[in-house]
């Protein structure tokens, strides 16, 4: 169960040190002990913004991956299609039809894992002690996404059927590791709610997560996407209720803040069945909420859920973010809720 009421949590993925970006273009020309101590380097300097913003559930920022999940299929976790991603628009304004989709050419299996069990037992040797260690794994659906249909699965559907065994045995690896809370991040699903069957995907989800419900606290991030920070489908939530209150989650997180809190009444329909980690602060924009607004906005959510199922986070992960920025949203987040628990307790 959760600590405390309005704690501060994070969705997974946290900006790379400029150092570290640039290092990563020269992996060629280093060896595996110059690859593992950039790694450890680049998750400390996660680990320390997130521990100066004063979170009380931090993760690894996701520093060893490309984007949030690129990197399981073209670091060879993910077997059976072409490593080589197809790109269908090199040139131009930056969106996701840039990011590589890749062929099947056998059979889809993980058989080494997907290497999430690796960054939090890095995390955990790296982090201190005290705050909350979370880690996130794509889930099925979303990782069906970079994948073409072909072959033997003839479409996405099938594609993200033969991911679940992958996914459901790295949540369980995570567990068995000690793992307290594990997100299944499944953006894709709230972004194609609109064209898909939702009870569909809510079944999907569910018996990916199976083996990990009860063991661990288990959320899901429900967003819109933002890759180059964009969005890649309609911005609402309508189209997945009632049926995404089937999740069988602890929490569920929601983008908010960059749609300007619409619907923010879903916050008492999901709060009837879970946790609700409620993005207060805006990845995609460069303005830096003051602690006042993020305060206010935290009064507002108290309109509709209680504090004992309340959560505050910023509405996706970080990666998308200039450092600068995501070290003083973090901050302005942590101090706004601060202000509104004093006001509770009083």
């Amino acid at each position: 169960m959760k600590e405390r009421p309005l704690r501060t949590t994070v969705v997974g993925s946290y900006p790379l040190p400029g150092w570290a970006e640039l290092a990563a273009r020269h992996l060629d020309e280093m060896g595996p002990a110059d690859v593992a101590e950039l790694q450890d380097d680049a998750v400390a300097a996660a680990v320390r913004d997130q521990i100066a913003a004063g979170l009380d559930v931090i993760t690894d920022g996701e520093q060893t991956r490309l984007d949030f999940n690129l990197s399981f299929y073209g670091f060879g976790f993910i077997e059976g299609i072409d490593r080589a991603a197809a790109v269908e628009r090199r040139l131009g304004p930056p969106g996701h039809d840039q990011r590589g989709r890749h062929r099947i050419t056998g059979e889809l299996r993980a058989p080494r894992g997907l290497g999430v069990v690796a960054e939090f037992e890095r995390l955990r040797r790296i982090a201190p002690a005290g705050p909350t260690l979370k880690a996130s794994v794509p889930g099925p659906y979303t990782l069906s996404g970079r994948i073409v249909p072909g072959g033997g699965y003839p479409d996405r559907w099938a594609v993200a059927e033969a991911l679940v065994p992958a996914v459901s045995a790295e949540l369980c690896a995570l567990v068995d590791a000690g793992c307290r809370e594990v997100c299944v991040d499944e953006p894709s699903m709230s972004c194609y709610a609109h064209r898909e069957d939702p009870a569909r995907l809510v079944d999907l989800f569910n018996r990916t997560a199976a083996g990990v419900a009860g063991r661990t606290r288990l959320s899901t991030h429900l967003c819109f996407g933002n890759y180059k920070g964009r969005a890649v489908a309609p911005r609402r939530y309508a189209p997945l209720f009632p049926a995404f209150l089937g999740l069988k989650v602890d929490e569920v997180h929601l983008e908010m803040a960059s749609r300007e809190f619409a619907e923010i009444e879903r916050l008492k329909d999901v709060a009837t069945v879970a946790d609700v980690a409620v993005g207060v602060v805006d990845v995609k924009s460069y303005w830096v909420e003051p602690a006042e607004e993020v305060a206010a906005r935290v009064r507002a959510c108290l309109r509709f859920a209680p504090a004992e199922r309340l959560a505050f986070a910023p509405d996706c992960g970080l990666s998308q973010t200039a450092r600068w920025a995501a070290r003083a949203k973090l901050a302005n987040l942590v101090a706004g809720v601060a202000a509104v628990r004093r006001e509770l307790r009083s």
